[in-house]
């Protein structure tokens, strides 16, 4: 039977039990601060244009490695991304936060660069690749494709490496790694005309390896060539004539991407820039130092680190200033750089 002497004696004792070891934790080293954790990502990028990595963005659930990637990315208006790939996936469409929703298979494998246009209040996909240019839906149906005839004058080119879209349907094909030249069609196909040579004047090109429509001057619309070994970008007319070579020194530029003012730059020799509107860099991301990665196809996925990109060759903007670039990789790489807050 419990008493009331019974009961203080077992409080008093609790109570010292409980000081004592509170007063034996305190004597104890406090444990050091632990590391940054990458659950966050990786940082990358200056001054007012530094970006986080968002990890593990883009995995397919059952499958270790999306496939080879040697494309391009394009972004949606409802925000969802398109990633082409060589592999048995093609292309795959993902959520913004990386969640997988559909791939659209063998019809679309090897589609080497991805143009999203609207025109009539609807969204289409232009993609390019080896002996054909296709514009398809954004279910994956192929509204209509031009194939290549090596040796003729009117669709000559022999392994297209980028298409784009003028606001009126005009198609612009690239054959990089083919003839240097630029194809023109109308929205129905035509042959329209062609331009570029091999070389290294203004208007010819070694690797004319991207190309984009530049509309943010209505008045005054402009093709954005990535001359890829020439390491320059070029700016042209619809008609062929060069305007600019507003930037020189680039490392292999493959591919770019617009929005608003800024432009995108993937780069193969292991880097990509953002750049203003007068084509001056504003930030280098994903720097590789090491000079074995760069422009490597077969870096492993052990060997990755975050926020240090192997081979950019594909890249997009999405509507809320994230970045998206695609390594071209034996096994398949795409990363998602997020925009961190301004320091004050």
């Amino acid at each position: 039977m419990f008493t009331n002497k019974t009961l203080l004696a077992g409080l008093v004792f609790g109570l010292a039990v409980s000081h004592s070891a509170i007063a034996h934790q305190d004597d104890q080293p406090k444990p050091a601060a632990p590391a940054p954790s990458l659950k966050d990502g990786a940082l990358t990028g200056q001054g007012d244009w530094v970006y986080r990595t968002v990890l593990d963005w883009g995995h397919i659930p059952g499958q270790e490695h999306i496939g080879s990637t040697h494309g391009g990315v394009a972004v949606d208006k409802s925000g969802h991304i398109y990633v082409s790939t060589d592999g048995p996936n093609g292309v795959i469409v993902y959520e913004p936060d990386g969640t997988f929703i559909r791939s659209w298979g063998e019809p679309s494998r090897r589609f080497h660069s991805l143009a999203m246009r609207e025109e009539g209040g609807k969204e289409y996909l232009y993609a390019a690749g080896g002996k054909r240019v296709c514009k398809l839906d954004l279910d994956g149906k192929i509204i209509f494709q031009l194939d290549s005839k090596p040796g003729t004058d009117d669709f000559g080119w022999t392994n297209a490496t980028a298409v784009d879209a003028a606001p009126d349907g005009t198609l612009f094909v690239a054959d990089g790694y083919g003839t240097n030249i630029i194809y023109k069609y109308a929205p129905d196909g035509k042959f329209l005309g062609k331009f570029g040579a091999r070389g290294t004047a203004p208007g010819q090109f070694v690797t004319c390896h991207g190309l984009t429509v530049d509309v943010r001057n209505p008045e005054k619309p402009l093709l954005i060539v990535c001359d890829r070994e020439n390491l320059r970008i070029q700016t042209l007319d619809f008609n062929g004539k060069p305007i600019d070579i507003p930037i020189t020194g680039l490392r292999r530029p493959c591919a770019t991407a617009i929005r608003g003012d800024l432009i995108l730059v993937a780069e193969l020799a292991g880097r990509a820039v953002l750049l203003d509107k007068n084509f001056k860099i504003l930030s280098e991301l994903g720097d590789n130092p090491v000079e074995s990665q760069r422009a490597n196809f077969n870096v492993p996925p052990q060997d990755w680190k975050e926020g240090v990109f192997t081979a950019p060759h594909g890249c997009a903007i999405d509507y809320d200033g994230n970045l998206y670039i695609q390594d071209w990789n034996q096994w398949g790489r795409i990363t998602k750089l997020v925009k961190t807050p301004a320091k004050k």
